[in-house]
């Protein structure tokens, strides 16, 4: 299956959990959907069922897809929904950050599962990334810490007076911990190692969803040219790559956010080149830094552009962000 090192962030799971379904309720999956999908209806019957649907939705959307908790990014991508997206940026522009921020956002906002698939970064780092954007202490005084905080997100079982013994910044990323546990309890991390596979991410993925009983899943696969046979070409494995994953997401129906390096040397191409090479996407998001914005900003802030440079469900076009690395925050800069 693949070297994956397996987590979740709730306390409580215990790893019998992760224990795969028995082997007789895998092999029913595809034969359950073929059944579903060769049932003979006729559109006349279908309309009346899918009018049903929509006149007992009462609530009033404003996108299609799940909340991303970014007002422009859901105006853009019309919410998200199943597929395959691709973030593509330079090196140290916050990719990592972005694809955790969203993930944990669309958790949170529309009780989903979030998984994050982690090629580079550790768990524990993950962690700090997380506890410091929802605490707004910085990464590098939770780390300080790490040696009390940690331990599944840091949130010790205290006794007694020893809440009072903790300094104030402290105290905010342990309130900040136990305020997110609820939708914390449906976040995952996974290290993949590299004899990782596409297959043994779709496992996990069949698993996770099994034991948290819920259909809605978004999975980041942080710097996915690591997956799969990587003494190809950078620029040959990225086609393969995609044909791999949007089969994946279609075959688990989940929304697959993948994170892709921009190594190239030539800054000034532009970013509409990633939609050819990279056709069977659903959408693609290029970050490019914004040097005359980030002149505006307080180190060692950035200004950074996303360029939709492809969307099947919704407009193309540029959003304006700001990156607070300290934080590991992203922040629309039009909604400051």
């Amino acid at each position: 299956m693949g070297v994956i090192k397996a987590s979740t962030e709730r306390v409580s799971l215990s790893m019998k959990k992760f224990a795969l379904p028995p082997r007789s309720k895998i092999a029913k999956l595809p034969r359950k959907a073929m059944a579903d999908e060769t049932r003979l209806i006729s559109e006349g019957a279908a309309l009346d069922e899918f009018l049903d649907d929509l006149q007992r939705e009462h609530q009033v959307k404003e996108i299609a897809g799940w909340d991303t908790a970014f007002a422009n990014l859901n105006r853009a991508l019309d919410g998200i929904r199943p597929g395959l997206y691709l973030l593509v940026g330079p090196p140290a522009c916050g990719k990592t950050s972005f694809a955790k921020q969203l993930l944990d956002q669309v958790a949170m906002r529309n009780d989903a599962v979030g998984i994050f698939f982690s090629f580079a970064e550790s768990k524990n780092e993950l962690r700090i990334k997380t506890l410091a954007r929802l605490s707004g202490i910085e990464n590098r005084e939770i780390r300080r810490g790490s040696a009390y905080l940690l331990h599944w997100y840091g949130v010790p079982r205290l006794r007694g007076n020893e809440t009072e013994q903790l300094s104030p910044s402290w105290e905010r990323v342990r309130r900040a911990a136990e305020d997110a546990r609820s939708w914390l309890d449906s976040i995952f991390l996974l290290e993949c190692g590299a004899g990782t596979t596409a297959a043994a991410l779709e496992a996990h993925v069949r698993e996770t969803r099994a034991t948290m009983n819920k259909q809605k899943i978004i999975a980041v696969i942080d710097d996915c040219q690591r997956l799969g046979a990587s003494d190809q070409p950078l620029q040959e494995r990225l086609p393969l790559l995609v044909e791999q994953l949007q089969s994946l997401a279609e075959n688990m129906n989940a929304a697959l956010l993948a994170v892709w390096p921009d190594l190239r040397d030539n800054g000034d191409i532009a970013p509409q080149t990633w939609a050819e090479r990279a056709l069977g996407t659903d959408v693609i998001m290029v970050m490019e830094a914004d040097p005359e914005r980030t002149k505006k900003l307080t180190e060692p802030n950035q200004a950074l552009t996303l360029n939709i440079v492809k969307n099947r469900g919704g407009e193309r076009g540029k959003l304006a962000f700001d990156f607070l690395p300290a934080f590991s925050r992203f922040v629309e800069a039009a909604a400051r």
